[in-house]
């Protein structure tokens, strides 16, 4: 049972006990239920508090019972709100720490609430795709308001309780406890009050449930809300229906509202958006779990950070530190270069400033934990230090060996590389298990991916590190084994393969970027090279052409390469772009190259379809992700996902390639890529469904 019962005098106390956040996982629910008829049987007993241990009053649904069985075993939630409701003694929520989704439901159903200060209470369903199915839609706007309540319900987003308290006419809330110390004293004390309120013939016990729901604008108002929340909700149905639920809260009888709502979460739960979020959901909390490093793993301190190189990716790595409240020492080799690198941070810094993201003092707090140097000696007593220098192995020789000999003890020396072998650069110092990858995305300061490296070598406490510094500098970490390019450049450089081929066949570089885009990517895979620099690429396949010489490309990019358009950067790329502009515009000059290099082909361009890029371009991670998967780089297939989704702009509705695989029908991804391989023009080795998606289709299975 996750669920405690004590008499305190005349007051019983129902603990919910479900670590982390009391989840109200089946245990719980009927643990609240068995106290509540404890209580009730009890004649001694005239009033109920219900709390929750630890730091969380509740969050919510567990997410152990995640869509199973259990999640809606009797007693369900909606029946355990019922039974709160029907209660003859008065019961009084006393929530703390968090009061999320079931969590504020639940506490809705009770009779009283009283809050400790500094409580996060939220809705956060929509961010699963669905909406509050627990009277969420229903009991909130009634409490404070069809505005305050429709705002959070779309939003998902916590507010503080002592906010909420003081919202005009708000009735969630009956009483702010002085502090989080003396809420169960309040609430205690409280319940006495009512208790005896109520004893004296105070009349019914006050329920949410009877509280009226209007709008003084009605219908003009929803559709004033249907128009803001429809243009911001693209891809995702469920703010739509959120909308649709308060209106019916506020034009229906109660119980026919509570079953509008009903209807709505139901009908959300198949949707493949809520499954993609929800997947997403699970993944990233599976993904800071490594297998073999048990969680309760002794960490390194990290009080003080070195970062070497202040280019574009060390500044904005070095924000991430300063941001977490952290020392920063940046090493540059000439002093331009260090001023150069402060100038962009304090760009970067004044910008968020002047659009009120940033207050004046914090900028100078962050600005104040920064020191430079162009000396290695001052980074003696860093413990941890990340090089991002140029990518090449002998650049990163250097700087390690050099790391070797001045750093202490026990730091930890880590290398943003985004290709090279972590296992090669951690066998230039004498502390092989000390180092580890840290790949940052770029912009390093926006972006929420970090790839972690983990060579053979790397300690297990020191993966237990990152991982942890990772959450604190708000990043989405995942772990990858050592292979050319990691998880996310090894399956990019498959995707972009699948691109070149395209034009060869008939395609232009603006019908490929539209038909994915159209997907649901952020930018298609010319207008990303365009943005990151096309000699990247062409670099790599140079270094391809040594060491794999089979491996078959378009020459399309090199020829574009060739001519100097590397992108933004240069003025021109795959496309022409305007002195200060980003805006893509088509260029006729590439048509021409591209034309001219199928005439050398011997190739008559075809008409391709929109569908055929895009399961060319996704297929092709799905394919090269599996072989990850079977090479052990990757644990588990979520964590693809993930870093697809926070590094590449994969569309989130899809839930990542794997996810999307598994949704489509392995069986239908390994038909198109035998389909495919009958291809003249494209690899038909790489199309040769791997052995684990050919495993997973002959048993039947998905990658989840």
């Amino acid at each position: 049972m996750t669920a405690e019962y004590k008499v305190h005098g005349d007051v019983a106390v129902i603990t919910m006990s479900n670590p982390p956040v009391n989840g109200l996982g089946l245990s719980t629910r009927v643990g609240i239920t068995d106290g509540l008829s404890k209580a009730l049987a009890d004649a001694a007993v005239k009033a109920i508090v219900l709390t929750g241990a630890g730091k969380a009053f509740s969050g919510g649904a567990d997410i152990k019972e995640f869509g199973s069985p259990k999640a809606l075993q009797d007693p369900n939630l909606l029946s355990v709100i019922l039974a709160l409701e029907a209660s003859t003694k008065p019961i009084v929520a006393a929530v703390h720490s968090i009061c999320m989704g079931g969590g504020l439901e639940l506490a809705l159903g009770c009779h009283y609430r009283v809050a400790a200060p500094g409580t996060s209470v939220a809705l956060p369903e929509v961010k699963l795709g669905l909406i509050p199915g627990a009277g969420g839609t229903q009991r909130l706007p009634r409490v404070l308001g069809v505005e305050a309540a429709l705002n959070l319900i779309v939003s998902g987003q916590p507010v503080k309780s002592e906010l909420l308290a003081k919202a005009p006419g708000q009735k969630l809330f009956d009483k702010l406890a002085a502090s989080p110390e003396s809420l169960m004293d309040e609430a205690l004390a409280f319940a006495r009050e009512v208790a005896a309120k109520h004893g004296q013939g105070g009349g019914d016990l006050p329920l949410v449930r009877n509280l009226p729901c209007r709008h003084p604008q009605g219908d003009a108002y929803f559709q004033f809300a249907r128009n803001m929340v429809g243009g911001m909700s693209k891809n995702f149905p469920a703010p739509l229906k959120c909308v649709e639920a308060v209106q019916a809260a506020t034009q229906l009888k109660f119980d026919l509202g509570l079953a509008k709502e009903r209807e709505i979460f139901l009908a959300l739960m198949v949707t493949p958006e809520s499954a993609a979020l929800r997947h997403l959901f699970m993944a990233e909390r599976a993904a800071s779990k490594i297998p073999d490093v048990p969680e309760d793993t002794p960490v390194r301190a990290i009080k003080t950070v070195g970062v070497i190189g202040a280019g574009t990716m060390g500044g904005g790595i070095s924000m991430n530190f300063l941001n977490a409240g952290i020392p920063v020492t940046i090493l540059e080799m000439k002093q331009e270069a260090v001023d150069r690198g402060v100038a962009t941070i304090r760009k970067n810094y004044e910008a968020q400033v002047k659009k009120g993201k940033l207050k004046q003092d914090k900028y100078e707090e962050r600005m104040a934990l920064l020191k430079t140097t162009l000396s290695y000696d001052d980074l003696k007593d860093c413990d941890l230090i990340i090089e991002a220098v140029f990518e090449e192995l002998g650049v990163k020789e250097k700087v390690f060996k050099q790391l070797d000999a001045v750093a202490k003890q026990g730091a930890i020396l880590a290398s943003n590389t985004s290709t090279l072998d972590v296992d090669k650069i951690a066998a230039f110092t004498q502390r092989p298990q000390d180092v580890v990858g840290m790949h940052f995305f770029s912009p390093a300061n926006v972006m929420k991916l970090l790839e972690v490296v983990r060579g053979k070598a790397t300690a297990k406490d020191v993966l237990a590190t990152v991982m942890q510094l990772a959450k604190k500098i708000k990043k989405t970490a995942v772990v990858s084994g050592v292979c050319d390019g990691f998880i996310g450049n090894r399956m990019i450089e498959q995707y972009s393969r699948q691109a070149g081929f395209l034009l060869d066949e008939g395609a232009t570089p603006q019908q490929v970027d539209k038909a994915i885009e159209k997907f649901g990517f952020a930018m298609g895979p010319f207008r990303m090279g365009d943005l990151a620099g096309n000699d990247i690429g062409w670099a790599i396949r140079k270094r391809r052409a040594v060491e794999q010489p089979d491996m078959k490309y378009s020459r399309t990019a090199d020829k574009l390469c060739e001519l100097g358009r590397f992108g933004q950067k240069t003025g021109a790329g795959w496309y022409d772009y305007q002195a200060g502009k980003r805006d893509a515009i088509p260029s006729e000059l590439v048509d021409k190259m591209i034309e001219e290099h199928r005439k050398e082909l011997g190739i008559t361009p075809r008409k391709i379809s929109d569908e055929e890029i895009v399961q060319r371009l996704v297929f092709s991670l799905v394919n090269e992700g599996a072989h990850i998967l079977e090479d052990g780089i990757a644990s588990k297939a979520g964590d693809i996902d993930m870093v697809y989704l926070t590094g590449y702009g994969f569309p989130m509705h899809r839930g990542g390639p794997m996810h999307y695989a598994s949704q489509v029908g392995l069986y239908n991804v390994a038909e198109a890529m035998k389909r495919f391989a009958r291809n003249p023009h494209d690899d038909a080795k790489f199309w040769e469904p791997a052995p684990l998606i050919q495993k997973l289709v002959a048993e039947g299975k998905s990658f989840s």
